[in-house]
């Protein structure tokens, strides 16, 4: 897993769960707005969320890759989940995408702040941008 997604997860699992919803929050501003000229058409739907959620991840040809994601701003808590992984990810290569652990919301302790189905969501987010990287370096 990339240092500083690890950095991430482990400020989650320390944090007190009484503010691990508040932090969670804080990284729904952290998304990117798409550049110019992309738009949803190239972008994967991910159906598990509760909300229309897009991404789409691109290994370049030094093997880091580049995710693009796009949500609702009425959608904090799955922003949250892209802006996690927009940060944490963030200069990554394919192999370390492809790393992350499944469960990497429950190391969080989200699993005790959020519902099952958010937690689902968040994690469909992460299984079909590993699947995106898998089929672009295979």
């Amino acid at each position: 897993m990339p240092s500083k997604l690890a950095e991430i997860v482990e400020e989650f699992a320390a944090a007190p769960r009484d503010v691990v919803l508040e932090m969670l929050l804080e990284y729904a501003d952290v998304i990117p707005p798409l550049p110019a000229g992309m738009d949803r058409e190239g972008m994967e739907q991910v159906p598990e969320c509760q909300t229309p959620f897009f991404l789409r991840a691109q290994v370049q040809p030094d093997g880091t890759v580049i995710t693009w994601f796009d949500c609702p701003p009425e959608a904090p808590t799955t922003r949250a989940f892209a802006g996690i992984l927009a940060e944490g990810l963030a200069g990554a290569t394919a192999d370390q995408v492809l790393a992350v652990p499944d469960d990497l919301y429950q190391r969080m302790g989200l699993a005790q702040a959020i519902s099952p189905l958010r937690v689902r969501g968040g994690t469909a987010i992460l299984a079909r941008l590993k699947r995106q990287v898998r089929e672009q370096i295979s």
